[in-house]
């Protein structure tokens, strides 16, 4: 087992767009330890007043820019890892690396644009140290950071792709469940597997209904671990003390049905329980969480404690 450190710079940053044929920038073994930097935020997003790290503005002047607006490190390459398999990333620790975020409402996006037709920025402070952000009418919200974006590489046949829409790879899933301790696993579609990461949450709520949470520059710590033992054509999580299946699609009914089905599926792979006895058991003891309402695909993730499923 290795650690490696991938910093965010002009040559390892992707711009908005996710693509098979995008070059590794960093090859690792299967089990290796991988700390990645991220950046958040395009021209208009960088605040007067608040330190810009230096290389925030050397990759927006150096990068090309795609059709979405994140700003996403990698790819990694896993050796070993072939379509069909599936990348098990753990997410060991998430930090922030800068003292301010923004959040914006822009027209026609978020989840109420009849209500709100109006673009407004705003810049908070974060204290690290405290781990809160304040407020701009007072008070404070607790930290709880992760990845809105945790990747792997797209099916080739679907060529270029916009950053913003969460697909089959992962990519914008928007899922405040991810944070440090949470392990995802991530379907294959690409030698190698190609995992990305980027656009980092200080905070967001279930539905990040406005458009965006509290976004800012991070640093997160990842195993990645190849498993050709597993089959997935949708991304899976665990939490410590819950099993978590996802659903995406424009309509959120059909986004819950997906989550929801599969999530009977992994019930019965995992326990002796009939088709119905898991659908009771999901509509006793899972929770379906609204994961996003603005990314076009929505989201829905299905919660199960893991002692559901004991004895």
């Amino acid at each position: 087992m290795a650690s490696f450190h991938l910093p965010a710079t002009s040559e390892t940053v992707r711009w908005g767009m996710f693509d098979s044929s995008f070059p590794p920038v960093l090859e690792v073994d299967s089990g290796d330890i991988v700390t990645v930097d991220t950046l958040s935020g395009e021209p208009d997003d960088l605040p007067e007043g608040y330190t810009v790290l230096p290389e925030h503005r050397a990759v927006l002047a150096a990068c090309d820019r795609g059709p979405g607006p994140h700003l996403i490190t990698g790819p990694i390459a896993v050796r070993g890892a072939e379509p069909g398999d599936v990348l098990e990333v753990r997410i060991l620790a998430i930090s922030l690396v800068q003292d301010w975020g923004w959040n914006i409402i822009l027209p026609g996006l978020g989840t109420l644009p009849e209500d709100f037709p109006d673009k407004k920025r705003t810049f908070l402070p974060l204290d690290r140290d405290a781990g809160i952000a304040r407020m701009p009418w007072g008070g404070t919200l607790k930290l709880r950071p992760f990845m809105g974006i945790l990747a792997s590489a797209p099916p080739p046949e679907w060529g270029r792709i916009t950053s913003v829409i969460p697909r089959a790879h992962g990519g914008n899933m928007d899922n405040k469940e991810l944070v440090a301790g949470t392990t995802l696993y991530l379907p294959v579609w690409s030698p190698g597997g190609l995992f990305l990461v980027g656009d980092g949450h200080a905070v967001q709520g279930d539905g990040e209904v406005c458009l965006t949470a509290i976004e800012t520059a991070m640093t997160g710590t990842f195993q990645l671990i190849l498993r050709k033992d597993l089959h997935l054509d949708l991304p899976e999580a665990e939490t410590p003390t819950h099993h978590m299946t996802i659903g995406f699609d424009p309509d959120l009914d059909v986004a819950a049905k997906i989550a929801l089905r599969r999530m009977i599926a992994l019930i019965r792979e995992r326990s002796t329980l009939t088709a119905e006895e898991a659908y009771m058991l999901c509509s006793l003891a899972a929770d379906l969480r609204v994961t996003q309402t603005v990314d076009i695909n929505k989201g829905i993730h299905v919660m199960l404690p893991k002692d559901a499923l004991a004895g």
